[in-house]
C-alpha cells in the first residue's frame, strides 16, 4: 500500500510506513525542541528567545529541505512532516505572545509577533537559495 501523488479525482491511500516515519520524526523533533527549551528557559513574561530561535531555525531547515527535495518517498514525511513539524511550534509562539502581553509587555509581544514572522519568512527564503551562486 503506497501513497500516490494527489491528482484531481484521486484520493491518497493510507500507508503504515508513512505514519511510522512521521511519528518517529515528530518524536525526535519534539524532543529536540523540549531539550532546547530546558537548556534555554525564560522567566514567565520574559522574552522567549528559545522559541524564536527554534521556529526560525526550523523555517531555514524547511527551506533547505524543499530545495534539496530528497527522492526517497519516506524522506519528506520523516524530515518535513515529522522532525520539523515536531521541532517548530506555533502553539508555543501563540502562548508566549499572550504571556508577554499579559505580563504588561505589549510592545515586546508585538515585536515578538512581527519579528518571528519576518525572521521565519527570511529563513525560508535563505533556505531555498542555492549556496555559492548569486541569483
Amino acid at each position: 500500500m503506497g501513497t500516490r501523488a494527489a491528482q484531481p479525482g484521486m484520493s491518497r491511500r493510507f500507508s503504515w510506513d508513512v505514519l511510522a516515519v512521521v511519528a518517529a520524526g515528530g518524536s525526535l523533533g519534539a524532543a529536540a525542541r523540549y531539550g532546547i527549551g530546558v537548556a534555554w528557559p525564560h522567566e514567565t513574561g520574559g522574552f522567549p528567545w528559545a522559541t524564536l530561535v527554534i521556529n526560525v531555525v526550523g523555517c531555514l531547515a524547511i527551506g533547505v529541505l524543499a530545495r534539496l527535495a530528497p527522492e526517497h518517498r519516506l524522506a519528506l514525511p520523516f524530515l518535513g512532516t515529522g522532525v520539523l513539524s515536531g521541532f517548530t511550534t506555533f502553539s508555543t509562539y501563540a502562548v508566549d505572545t499572550w504571556t508577554l502581553a499579559d505580563a504588561g509587555r505589549p510592545l515586546a509581544a508585538a515585536a515578538y509577533v512581527a519579528g518571528t514572522l519576518v525572521a521565519a519568512l527570511a529563513a525560508v527564503w535563505l533556505g531555498l537559495r542555492p549556496l555559492g551562486r548569486p541569483e
